[in-house]
């Protein structure tokens, strides 16, 4: 592979070497090569030549999952997150025993009780990664459902669940990451499922298990309640991979930066330009919305949507939550993303 790693050998800047050395491992390696040194420098024309080498700094700290990282996360999201507690609780039911038979014939029959569900509409990523979910997991395809397969509404307002759903106990929603938490208070599909769901006399249990979760993300899911209600949306939420405080780029904790590097010159460089770059897409996204109440939109997006201010990436998609200066990529504005979105279009 020649990444130009050898253009730099001869550099007087030492420093700007060794993070170049970093990331043509990181790309050999991990990233799948998606980060090639003609592709740096593009994106590095984004910004001021004295802003440059805070800009590879940052790169230099992405993480990015390839596919076969994200198979492997599913699998343990299936294993850790939801088989493990269901044999812990057979084991419990059956006085701790360890009789494979006991075991492995109850856990089938709550695994055909249980349904799974995309988080989103069916172009989204929560509902693209079922695929690789039921392949990794040798799921049969009849527990994948949509979220008006599981119910239906009689004229007098009643809600049932299907015939073919009546047995019913479980509910698991799958996404890929959970950032500021708003999306499983707010899609219009699974809130509009779970509320219907919390109305039957019986409800099942209500999981929302995802790849990746901010701790503040998975804290809002989990106390989500029923408008002008306690009870909760969800009965457990649970991430393979939390993502603490230390991951958010620019907090107190975050686990990017040293001595060598001000937090705070980075920070306003970051902010100057997602900034801007968040205004293109906030009036496109939210034309209904004042021009204040934009603005108040943009300064909460411009270190990446909710303030997330992540440097993360999937090989299916870049999230929002990600800086912007990272995976932006609109028409209407001059910008090289290095990890590039595929942004959704609402209008």
């Amino acid at each position: 592979m020649d990444t130009g790693i050898q253009e730099i050998e001869n550099m007087e800047d030492r420093e700007r070497y060794a993070i170049y050395n970093k990331i043509d491992i990181l790309n050999s390696i991990l990233w799948d090569n998606r980060v090639l040194k003609p592709w740096i420098e593009d994106w590095l024309g984004n910004f001021k030549e004295d802003e440059r080498d805070d800009a590879l700094y940052l790169l230099s700290k992405c993480m990015y999952f390839n596919n076969a990282s994200i198979r492997a996360i599913l699998r343990a999201l299936y294993r850790d997150k939801y088989r493990t507690p269901i044999i812990q609780a057979i084991r419990e039911a059956n006085n701790g025993t360890l009789d494979e038979n006991v075991i492995e014939t109850a856990f089938h029959v709550r695994l055909m009780n249980t349904r799974f569900l995309g988080v989103g509409n069916p172009s989204e990523s929560g509902v693209h990664l079922l695929y690789y979910f039921r392949q990794e997991n040798k799921i049969p395809k009849k527990l994948f459902v949509n979220t008006d397969d599981l119910y239906e509404v009689k004229s007098t307002g009643e809600v049932l669940l299907r015939k073919e759903c009546a047995s019913v106990e479980h509910i698991v929603f799958i996404d890929d990451l959970c950032g500021s938490g708003q999306q499983a208070k707010s899609d219009n599909n699974v809130k509009r499922c779970v509320e219907k769901l919390r109305s039957l006399e019986n409800p099942p249990k209500i999981s929302y298990l995802m790849m990746f979760g901010t701790t503040n993300g998975i804290d809002i899911v989990r106390n989500a309640t029923l408008k002008n209600s306690e009870v909760k949306l969800f009965d457990e939420a649970e991430a393979v991979m939390e993502l603490n405080e230390s991951y958010r780029c620019f907090s107190d904790d975050s686990r990017y930066f040293n001595d060598d590097v001000s937090k705070e010159q980075v920070r306003k460089m970051v902010f100057k330009y997602g900034e801007k770059l968040m205004v293109k897409i906030v009036e496109k996204d939210y034309p209904k919305k004042s021009e204040k109440e934009r603005k108040v939109i943009v300064e909460h997006s411009a270190l990446g949507f909710g303030d997330c201010q992540l440097l993360l990436s999937l090989y299916h998609n870049t999230p929002n939550n990600t800086l912007p200066i990272i995976w932006y990529d609109e028409d209407d504005e001059e910008w090289t993303p290095i990890f590039k979105r595929y942004n959704k279009v609402y209008f």
